[in-house]
């Protein structure tokens, strides 16, 4: 039985400092009273036009689901005339997953070695699930470089519901590694 980290998710939202109290019942209704088995929180700023508007992504796996919260503020507008928050969550059972891609950056690499394995500066996950399938195609061409046939078009069909990059530059070295430690939890709960 694995450890319930949901003290440990809510401290970390706490942490971020991004409206926590609207970031956890957000998570706290997608979740449902379930035990958490591992998580990220990463919070990032966007720019708007001459602004900065902050976004929060929590992304939750559980023994039966693969949670995604998303919380971004917005300036007043016609139908609300305050700032406001919205936050989205999605619930996606862990049998729906059908990829978890875990891209690492090591720097310097010629001078790893087994015994002194540096940490990754940057990392990428990638999960799918088939909700979003992305086509990307190019003309098609060939070898020869006097044909001027029409090749089509050549592509590829992706499925990348979700992505998540963190650096150690932009966002500390624990976000690596607790990025890494939650693609190895949600790739085993997915082994089955």
């Amino acid at each position: 039985m694995t450890e319930d980290q949901t003290g440990d998710l809510a401290t970390a939202i706490e942490k971020s400092g991004y409206y926590p109290a609207v970031v956890r019942a957000g998570v706290d209704a997608a979740i449902a009273g379930e035990t958490v088995v591992s998580y990220l929180v990463h919070h990032e700023p966007t720019i708007d036009r001459d602004e900065v508007r902050r976004h929060i992504t929590v992304v939750v796996l559980t023994p039966t689901r693969l949670i995604l919260c998303h919380t971004d503020e917005h300036a007043p507008d016609d139908l609300l005339p305050e700032p406001y928050t919205s936050t989205s969550t999605e619930a996606v059972k862990l049998s729906q997953v059908k990829s978890v891609v875990v891209n690492r950056m090591v720097a310097n690499p010629a001078t790893v070695t087994a015994a002194a394995l540096p940490a990754p500066a940057e990392a990428v996950v990638t999960i799918g699930w088939g909700g979003i399938n992305r086509v990307d195609l190019e003309p098609a061409t060939c070898s020869d470089p006097q044909c001027e046939a029409d090749h089509g078009y050549t592509g590829v069909l992706a499925s990348d519901d979700f992505s998540l990059r963190v650096s150690s530059a932009a966002d500390g070295q624990e976000s690596v590694d607790r990025l890494l430690a939650f693609a190895e939890s949600l790739s085993a709960s997915t082994s089955a």
